[in-house]
C-alpha cells in the first residue's frame, strides 16, 4: 500500500461576531502555496474558505499562517488581529498536523516570525494543538476564536470567530 503524497489544508472560516468584520487578510506560507485565496472580508454571519497546497513534485507539506483584522464597523476602526497557524507535513513518520489560533494587537505582522512563534514558542495570546487532540478555544480581549482540525493528509481546518 502506497502512502498518499498530496498534501493540502482546506480552511473554513465563520464570522459569528455581531460587531466585527474580518478584513485585510495576510498570508505567509513556509511551505507550499495558497491555491484558493482567503475571502477579502467576512461580515458578521458570513462564511468563507481557502485552500493551501504543497508545492508539486517536492517532499514538503503545506505550512503557513494567516491573519485577519477585526474591524469594528460602528466605530470604523480595527481593534485587533486574529491569527491562524497550520502545519500539514509531508512526512507523517516524523511530524504531525499542528494548528494554532490567537488574538493579537494590530502591531503583530503576518510573517515567518509569527509562524515560528505560534509553532514553537510558549503560548502567549494564542493556543496550539495537534490535529488529533481536542478542539482549540482562545478567548482574546475582543473575540473568542474556536478551531478544529482533522488529522489526515488533506485536513480541514475549521475556524469560528465569535463575540467574547
Amino acid at each position: 500500500m502506497s502512502i498518499p503524497t498530496h498534501r493540502q489544508c482546506t480552511v473554513e472560516l465563520q464570522n459569528k461576531c455581531s460587531v466585527y468584520t474580518l478584513c485585510n487578510p495576510h498570508v505567509h506560507t513556509i511551505s507550499g502555496r495558497c491555491d484558493k485565496p482567503l475571502p477579502p472580508s467576512l461580515s458578521p454571519s458570513e462564511s468563507g474558505s481557502a485552500l493551501f497546497i504543497k508545492t508539486p513534485h517536492t517532499a514538503c507539506g503545506s505550512v503557513g499562517v494567516f491573519t485577519y483584522d477585526l474591524h469594528n464597523e460602528s466605530a470604523d476602526k480595527s481593534e485587533g488581529r486574529i491569527a491562524v497557524m497550520f502545519s500539514v507535513p509531508y512526512d507523517f513518520n516524523f511530524y504531525s498536523n499542528w494548528y494554532a489560533v490567537g488574538v493579537f494587537g494590530l502591531d503583530k505582522q503576518c510573517g515567518k516570525h509569527l509562524f515560528e512563534e505560534m509553532y514553537n514558542y510558549t503560548e502567549r495570546g494564542f493556543v496550539r494543538g495537534k490535529a488529533k487532540g481536542p478542539s482549540l478555544t482562545h478567548k482574546g480581549g475582543v473575540v473568542t476564536v474556536r478551531a478544529t482540525m482533522s488529522d489526515s493528509y488533506q485536513p480541514v481546518l475549521k475556524v469560528q470567530v465569535c463575540n467574547t
